[in-house]
């Protein structure tokens, strides 16, 4: 049976600016055949077992040619798969989807055109210049400056283009910015008329140089300004000193690695994209329920005696999720603590445990098993017994300490922490181009996993790639177990919780931007 291609318009960077259908193409493809421009991060919503192949091309090299790429899409279509050819901006506008759409509707296969968030529009507005305005600018033309100045001159008809509308977009023209420049001001556009070059638009990388006509090349060349960029040409460039928003958000320019299980990513995530930065998802740990029969029955036991504990101390918000699990699937009734003082480790963990209906009565001013063991330290008697539901990971402080202190403990180990399996060649590439500012570790199992991810993708020693990277630690038991591994930790924050650390991630940017 014949598969389906979709030729789909990823956007123009952003990973959020991918439209609803184009999100759900991603995330039902077999293969996914995607370009330079295309978000790393939309890759990671392939199903799993989906295959990637890149096909992007550089200034100065293809990886493959267009005819090349055209024949692919027809042989993986042949093969019966769902393909999603996966295309930077809006794949009709200089997406050369026409060729590619001709070639499979010549071999009779199925294909649709799920439009994108094109960058002509979209990455000017990133930084602060609307394409239009009612008092500069009516009208619009997009126009290719990718070609060589004869092929521009046969395809544009400049006496025509320059004075057709108030806005002139050029894509894919910085190299060629100085004909462009000399070519309009010929046909009769001034040569004060003011220029923008947005580079990389809507990602960290971000980069915005701002000219006249006149003088846009000598800033091009003296800042090394570099493709891939947008070129807006017009009176409304002029808006942008008023209305940059982008570069005004605390975390703007800042491409930061979240090292969190996905199921918790969410919050870290979501909270560095509100704030301007880039979030780079990479997985470094999966939790889930213990297999082994011998911990299943520890656990079964330990739940069965809920009457009899004192106290019960939940040390993170998965130990909360985990129990309640386990509590489903053994069918026992949480009334059964109705005698037990709650503890928690941090407002997270009672967070999750108040959405249970279960209210911890004390929380440790420090948000690790120390604080809590100080918060209630006066109430503890010897003979007393106490539950603690964590992961197989967690550390032995609290069960020792509480031991010395005269009281039964019954440790389980209510789920486990594993390395993830996938690697991730993307995140490679951005290290060594230097494009990743931070790492965040929200335990230490994740510093640990971390290295040992980049180890198995083939670094003997991961600590130079990451010279130069901002390392973010939760909490000190997590700085130090990175300091244990060669990392250099720089960011620590006075509340070791998600919010704490974002506003550390801001701080810190805010001091590179003051220097």
């Amino acid at each position: 049976m014949t598969g389906k291609v979709y030729l789909v318009g990823a956007g123009p960077g952003d990973a959020k600016l991918i439209t609803v259908k184009g999100l759900e193409c991603v995330q039902k493809a077999d293969v996914l055949v995607y370009d330079r421009l295309a978000s790393p991060r939309l890759l990671k919503w392939m199903k799993p077992g989906g295959q990637k192949i890149y096909v992007g091309k550089l200034p100065d090299r293809h990886t493959m040619k267009q005819e090349e790429i055209n024949q692919l899409l027809v042989d993986l279509a042949l093969e019966g798969k769902t393909v999603v050819r996966l295309k930077g901006g809006d794949p009709t506008i200089f997406g050369r989807v026409g060729e590619e759409a001709e070639l499979l509707r010549r071999h009779g296969i199925l294909y649709e055109i799920v439009p994108g968030v094109t960058s002509a529009i979209s990455v000017p507005a990133y930084a602060g210049i609307p394409v239009t305005h009612r008092d500069m600018a009516s009208s619009l033309s997009i126009i290719t400056g990718h070609e060589s100045p004869d092929k521009l001159d046969h395809s544009i008809h400049w006496d025509k283009v320059t004075n057709a509308t108030g806005t002139l977009v050029f894509l894919m023209g910085v190299a060629k910015i100085g004909y462009i420049s000399a070519q309009l001001i010929k046909h009769g556009r001034p040569p004060e008329t003011p220029v923008a070059l947005v580079r990389w638009g809507t990602r960290a990388d971000q980069e915005t140089l701002t000219g006249t006509l006149a003088d846009i090349e000598a800033k091009v060349k003296a800042a090394g300004f570099e493709s891939p960029a947008v070129i807006v040409v017009g009176e409304v460039v002029l808006q942008r000193e008023q209305l940059m928003w982008a570069e005004a958000l605390p975390l703007f320019g800042k491409r930061i690695v979240v090292t969190r299980a996905r199921s918790q990513a969410s919050e870290l995530v979501n909270r560095i994209e509100e704030l301007g930065g880039e979030p780079y998802e990479f997985p470094v740990i999966e939790t889930r329920m213990p297999e082994g029969a011998g911990q299943r029955a520890d656990i079964a036991a330990a739940l069965a005696a809920l009457e009899e504990y004192d106290y019960v101390f939940f040390t993170s918000v998965n130990g909360v999720e985990f129990f309640w699990r386990h509590l489903a699937e053994l069918k026992v009734d949480i009334r059964g603590l109705h005698r037990a003082c709650i503890g928690a480790v941090g407002p997270a963990t009672a967070a999750a445990l108040a959405q249970r209906g279960l209210m911890a009565e004390e929380l440790p001013g420090h948000f690790q098993a120390e604080g809590l063991l100080e918060a209630f330290a006066p109430r503890l008697q010897p003979g007393q017994k106490v539950l603690l539901p964590r992961g197989d990971l967690a550390r032995e402080w609290l069960a020792d300490k509480l031991r010395e202190l005269g009281l039964e403990v019954t440790e389980v180990d209510t789920y486990e922490t594993v390395v993830t399996g996938e690697d991730d060649i993307e995140l490679l590439k951005l290290l060594e181009e230097k494009r990743i500012h931070a790492v965040t570790f929200t335990s230490s199992s994740t510093v640990r996993n971390f290295m040992s991810i980049l180890q198995r993708m083939g670094l003997e020693d991961p600590l130079p790639l990451l010279a130069g990277v901002k390392i973010a630690c939760i909490g000190p038991v997590t700085e130090q177990t990175a300091v244990e591994a060669g990392l250099t930790p720089g960011l620590l924050p006075g509340e070791a919780t998600i919010e704490g650390l974002v506003q550390e991630l801001c701080r810190w940017n805010e001091s590179t931007r003051l220097k």
